[in-house]
């Protein structure tokens, strides 16, 4: 059972709890994930003329980005609900669909990656949702983290 106790959101008994960081300082953080939805070029073509039968993709993908950043806390069981004091979320077209990028930060006590993922996670399927009507085929890809600051641990950057 020693294996156990070395996770930090398993108690001495090996249930799942969430850690407890209150005694943490309190440190300006940051966390910028990605991610890519593969397009067809006819539905990539749609979504660059606005010409789809739900709208703007773009619009609509940004603020359901930044809104599910925003409750990340409620939809991931163990993550701290965090005060955040910024989320920036980009969408730009690219020769095989979209790509997504999006940047959480907050001072706080805990770090921000969960928020920057699920920002573009709920981007990515927004994007999926407002072309599904015309390609089912769609592909969200490469989901992850690209880079996180502040805390205990510093500064992470993924390898290219």
């Amino acid at each position: 059972m020693t294996e156990i106790r070395e996770f930090s959101h398993l108690d001495e008994s090996g249930t799942a709890r969430m850690v407890d960081v209150s005694a943490k300082a309190e440190t300006h953080r940051t966390a910028t994930a990605q991610g890519q939805v593969r397009l067809t070029e006819s539905v990539r073509q749609l979504v660059a003329e606005k010409a789809l039968p739900k709208g703007d993709v773009f619009t609509v993908a940004k603020l359901a980005g930044i809104l599910a950043a925003k409750k990340c806390g409620e939809l991931i069981p163990l993550c701290h609900p965090l005060p955040l004091t910024d989320i920036q979320v980009e969408l730009r077209l690219t020769e095989s669909g979209v790509a997504i990028s999006a940047t959480a930060s907050c001072v706080g006590r805990t770090g921000v990656e969960m928020e920057a993922l699920t920002a573009v996670s709920v981007a990515a399927l927004t994007v999926y949702d407002m072309c599904k009507a015309v390609d089912k085929g769609i592909v969200i890809e490469e989901v992850r983290l690209v880079s996180k600051t502040g805390g205990k641990s510093g500064a992470w950057h993924a390898e290219k």
